[in-house]
């Protein structure tokens, strides 16, 4: 498919990037599996197992001093045991995410860079819902993880518009996803909504992706929109967790941070510990 700038849209951009990159195949088995009643442990495994490359990447992450766990996990069975099954279902969805773009040139952007920023935000938002008392804090960590996959749709697809709105970005006063607009006539907020449904991916993950920028306009889970939000910032603020492309700091939408009811001394609490487990993280989803 050739696309040109007047055929442009996040639906065209997307069905020309989906030649190239496969939906996480594996994680959709699982989460149609795990909506069975009767799903067994070992039932999980088995899909597992039939990719031997997740398989050592999952066994790797689970073994790794992010979990710091004192005995060797060997068994994709014991590691649910352990971890948890949805837990590890949120690990095959990241690491399939991870291992599914990979021909973006270096030039255009620092994959290292942008999981880093990605995987950091997940860190951020997860630990964020830990201190605001919700449950399945694994979902924040995808959200955090997926809030920028419309970018890497973009870098595949169209790289020479990417580059100018990375540049501008860059080297001016925009915000890249307002270069984006302006270059392409959306962002890449539009472009991760329209993945996470072709991919089937779940539901709560859509407005996470498609208003980390604009909170205010969610409607279904703005509690969960306003953590993506505010972790994007506090990790962008930093400077030190890596970048998705942009290079200035957002805006904070005062409505989302007090939606939060966070106390400001949490946050250099919140990002220290995002430090102390992001190596380890990032070695073992990208190896």
């Amino acid at each position: 498919m050739v696309l040109t700038k007047m055929t442009l849209s996040a639906d065209t951009l997307l069905t020309k990037s989906l030649e190239l990159v496969s939906p996480p195949s594996t994680y959709a088995q699982l989460s149609t599996l795990i909506q069975q009643a009767n799903a067994s442990a070992d039932d999980i495994s088995e899909v597992i197992n039939t990719d031997p490359a997740l398989t050592t990447r999952l066994l790797k992450i689970v073994n790794s001093p992010y979990y710091g766990f004192p005995s060797q996990i060997n068994t994709i069975a014991r590691a649910i045991t352990i971890v948890g099954t949805k837990e590890l279902i949120q690990l095959v969805l990241a690491t399939s995410v991870i291992n599914a773009f990979k021909g973006i040139p270096s030039s255009l952007i620092n994959l290292d860079e942008f999981w880093r920023h990605s995987l950091a935000c997940a860190l951020t938002a997860k630990h964020i819902a830990k201190r605001c008392n919700l449950p399945a804090t694994e979902q924040f960590f995808t959200s955090g993880l997926l809030h920028n996959i419309g970018c890497l749709v973009m870098y595949q697809s169209m790289p020479e518009l990417a580059r100018e709105a990375i540049n501008a970005a860059q080297f001016g006063q925009e915000l890249i996803y307002q270069a984006e607009r302006r270059i392409f006539g959306f962002d890449h907020s539009e472009v991760g909504e329209a993945l996470i449904k072709k991919w089937r991916l779940p539901e709560s993950l859509i407005e996470p992706t498609r208003f980390h920028h604009s909170p205010e306009l969610a409607v279904n889970d703005p509690m969960h929109v306003a953590i993506i939000h505010v972790a994007d910032i506090m990790v962008t603020a930093t400077g030190e967790f890596g970048h998705s492309g942009d290079h200035h700091v957002p805006p904070l939408n005062p409505v989302a941070w007090q939606r939060l009811q966070l106390p400001a001394d949490v946050i250099p609490e919140i990002l220290h510990d995002v430090a102390q487990q992001l190596d380890a993280l990032t070695a073992s989803l990208q190896s």
